[in-house]
């Protein structure tokens, strides 16, 4: 493999193993473990923007990178709110509707990428202006990313061994609301990618 002209790819998949790193930290029940899993899922969701700068700036762009990007999405994604709901941090729900949600939608995509379209960029399978804002619009996207890794940031900091109630508690509640929100934002992405996908079935 080219690693010069792969370098966004890479870092795509790299930031599974640092997620998957951290998360492994959060059942050492140590201080040290927690601010370290703190760390490493900041540094995880930070190389998601890291990889697409990457393509753009050297023209690493491509179908392949897409489908790694989203994939690399949904595994650290889905990883993060099965992990919390294991150890009893968020309810059953939010992994159940996280893992539906993706495979709603990348079951849909699979079809798009077939026909030479993507869910992001000029090849975009979204051609309505409310589909392209609420899926691909840098406010939906970044709106999402941060109610989502705030959320992971500070419902693992609440729970870090040790930490004084007086400061838990109220970071706990403030992660839990934007984990709702964060939620709320997946399910509403989908909606245009479902409604949408008509088009790509029309031929059969």
């Amino acid at each position: 493999m080219d690693i010069k002209n792969n370098t966004a790819n890479i870092v795509s998949v790299s930031r599974i193993f640092v997620a998957f790193a951290a998360i492994g930290l959060l059942f050492i029940n140590t201080t040290t473990a927690y601010i370290w899993a703190v760390i490493l899922t900041i540094i995880a969701f930070a190389m998601d923007g890291v990889d697409g700068y990457i393509a753009r700036k050297y023209n690493q762009a491509s179908k392949w990178g897409s489908v790694l990007d989203i994939l690399g999405d949904r595994i650290v994604e889905s990883s993060y709110w099965i992990t919390f709901a294991v150890l009893g941090w968020l309810n059953i729900l939010f992994p159940l509707i996280c893992v539906t949600r993706a495979f709603t939608t990348d079951g849909i995509r699979s079809v798009a990428l077939s026909q030479g379209m993507t869910a992001f960029g000029e090849h975009s399978m979204q051609s309505t202006k409310w589909g392209k804002f609420i899926c691909a619009s840098k406010f939906m996207r970044i709106s999402y990313a941060v109610a989502k890794v705030s959320a992971f940031v500070l419902l693992i900091f609440a729970y870090i061994p040790g930490l004084n109630p007086v400061i838990a508690n109220p970071v706990e509640a403030i992660a839990v609301v934007l984990a709702w929100i964060a939620i709320i934002f997946c399910v509403v992405r989908a909606i245009p990618v479902v409604a949408e996908s008509g088009k790509l079935f029309n031929k059969d």
